[in-house]
């Protein structure tokens, strides 16, 4: 049998009165007059049918059935009170936390917020590269970049671009290694991505010799790595052809380190996108963040 319970508002002036010992303490809290104070404890007898205060003089004292219910009611309280302050410190809480898959991490989306530093100096982005996707309120993070089904885990996300590859190597191994048509890439020793996650694998090189109109063959690669970074980093260093993703290898072309061997550039099967945990966007700067992301990753397809 479910009891009715008396309104939120007499209980509010009840447990006021029991914290502050008077009723025009309790009525300068709530914001209202002494009068609707005394009203609402009125009304709060007639609906639990037992006398709470007694009148002594010009105080009112707590009968045997005011200090039990007091007693019971104040934890209820105190547990409202620290949720919300847990609530506001998270809402005003200075900090973004960004979980992405490690290469992405390394080389797209950490050079990309110090783009984000120049926007909104001061605020700190703590950034997590993990193949695992996050559960944003078991974990604590805000926003998370993934790679193809995975973004509909989420309730909420968008999609930022669909990246490509292209044969890349190193100005010095090019020299050595001439390329003058698509079949010489396979002249050269041959970098291998083989990502070792729940998600399908980026294109290979049997997927690259099909789009290069070359026939479909299954090259021995010299090296492999689960690592898309590690991979290039492999080939800045002269180790080999590499199909390297266009989000991952903007900084090592601007400066030379790298160099497109053949302008022969294939999709990836999915998207990336970006998801959110709701909560973040009232946070400060939340919503600016999640938007300088989308725009980033938009103006990378545009481009790619």
């Amino acid at each position: 049998m479910s009891v009715r319970l008396p309104t939120l508002r007499a209980l509010q002036a009840f447990e006021a009165i029991g914290r502050f010992g008077s009723v025009a303490a309790a009525a300068r809290d709530l914001g209202i007059s002494s009068g609707a104070v005394s009203q609402h404890i009125g009304r709060l007898e007639e609906e639990v049918g037992v006398a709470l205060f007694e009148r002594k003089g010009r105080s009112l004292v707590l009968t045997s059935w005011g200090q039990i219910y007091l007693e019971r009611i104040r934890v209820g309280f105190d547990h409202l009170r620290a949720a919300s302050t847990v609530l506001q410190r998270a809402r005003l809480k200075s900090g973004i936390v960004v979980s992405a898959p490690p290469s992405l991490t390394i080389r797209w989306l950490g050079p990309l917020l110090a783009e984000w530093q120049t926007i909104s100096p001061g605020l700190s982005v703590r950034l997590i590269g993990e193949d695992d996707e996050p559960v944003f309120e078991e974990e604590q993070v805000d926003f998370r970049i993934s790679y193809g089904s995975a973004r509909h885990r989420y309730a909420h996300f968008s999609e930022l671009f669909i990246d490509k590859v292209a044969p890349l190597c190193s100005p010095a191994f090019l020299e050595k290694h001439p390329v003058t048509t698509p079949a010489d890439i396979f002249n050269g020793p041959l970098i291998g991505i083989e990502w070792e996650n729940p998600y399908q694998s980026p294109p290979t090189w049997s997927d690259w010799a099909a789009q290069a109109g070359l026939p479909r063959r299954e090259p021995q690669c010299d090296l492999s790595f689960s690592l898309s970074s590690a991979a290039i980093d492999a080939a800045v260093n002269d180790a080999g052809f590499v199909l390297g993703q266009t989000s991952m290898i903007a900084n090592d072309l601007a400066q030379g380190k790298l160099v497109v061997a053949c302008h022969c550039w294939l999709a990836l099967s999915e998207p990336y996108a970006l998801a959110w945990n709701r909560a973040a966007l009232d946070r400060p700067f939340g919503r600016e963040f999640r938007d300088f992301i989308i725009r980033s990753g938009r103006r990378l397809g545009n481009t790619a």
